[in-house]
């Protein structure tokens, strides 16, 4: 049995070797990967960030639980940009997360970055893709922070949750603009704390002022996700931001956005990496960069020159 025929049976080791792939040597993973490729698209991704602090683990473990009641099957990927480990265990999420581990109808993945962010973006794609593969209704992606690499990686979601909390400063302040520009529900939690519903009230405001689309208006919910309270409402909410999608045609035409994001990107990767490869052949790319080291040459004109190898109108070309 193949990987691939083994993530498709649902087969949780073979899921976890080909995200390890994934994660360590990407191009290995490439066949699988296409071989499961006509086997996605079933899963709704949800993504879920905000502020350290926030309690998003503990909500990601009680809105899992929620949806196993209703008979639904859950991947969910940890995403820290900050993690200096290297064997895709994030200790904290894993002990937040522990009641769940022996669910076989639930799948843990947390991932670190190893260095390189915008790499942990493309793995997050593809351990996506695995887990769709793998018959998963839901997807929750959570990354922690509120940088750009989160914002990009939480892009690949169908639907953004945005986790605040009280005791922020100056609370709605302290969010940068991005991570509020791409939230289609915002989630208060820790809201049994004082000034929870200030925060409420922050937030109605600042949508009432906002020119995001007016067909969907974010909503937002007060949770207490150590208690559970508020959970069913967030569900609740999830599945009438998926409907609003399917009925406007968004759903699709976001995720066509996404195709062509990943496609542009596969693209650039490869025709780097084989501009590289035939500049690199007896030191040749060496020879440019002390040209350009010694402004006989400018970066442009360098540039252009390993371009033009490439459409076969320069030295070298085939």
């Amino acid at each position: 049995m193949t990987l691939a025929e083994g993530i498709l049976a649902g087969d949780q080791r073979a899921i976890a070797r080909l995200i390890t792939i994934v994660e360590n040597r990407p191009r290995e993973a490439i066949p699988a990967l296409q071989a499961l490729y006509p086997h996605t698209g079933k899963a709704l991704v949800v993504g879920i960030t905000g502020p350290p602090g926030s309690g998003k683990s503990t909500l990601v473990g009680r809105l899992t639980k929620r949806l196993r009641q209703l008979g639904k099957t859950v991947g969910i990927i940890a995403v820290d940009p900050t993690s200096p480990f290297t064997g895709g265990a994030i200790l904290g999420d894993r002990i937040r997360m522990q009641d769940l581990a022996t669910d076989p109808g639930v799948y843990i993945r947390s991932m670190g970055t190893r260095g390189s962010l915008g790499g942990l973006a493309k793995a997050t794609h593809n351990v996506i893709k695995i887990l769709d593969a793998a018959g998963k209704d839901y997807i929750f992606v959570e990354t922690v922070g509120v940088g750009q690499s989160e914002v990009d990686i939480v892009k690949t979601a169908d639907t953004t949750l945005v986790v605040l909390v009280p005791g922020l400063g100056d609370d709605i302040q302290t969010i940068k603009a991005g991570i509020l520009e791409i939230a289609d529900i915002f989630v208060v939690n820790k809201a049994d704390r004082q000034d929870a519903g200030r925060v409420v009230a922050e937030l109605e405001m600042m949508l009432d002022l906002s020119s995001k689309e007016v067909e969907w208006r974010p909503p937002v919910y007060s949770t207490v996700a150590t208690s559970g309270k508020g959970i069913d409402a967030v569900v609740e909410g999830i599945e009438q931001h998926i409907h609003y999608l399917c009925q406007n045609s968004k759903l699709e035409a976001r995720r066509r956005e996404r195709y062509r994001a990943e496609i542009m990107n596969i693209v650039k990767e490869g025709i780097i990496t084989q501009l590289l490869d035939f500049w690199s052949v007896g030191g040749k790319l060496e020879t440019l960069l002390a040209e350009v080291a010694a402004r006989e040459k400018d970066p442009y004109a360098a540039a252009w020159e390993i371009m033009q190898t490439f459409t076969g109108n320069g030295k070298g070309g085939s």
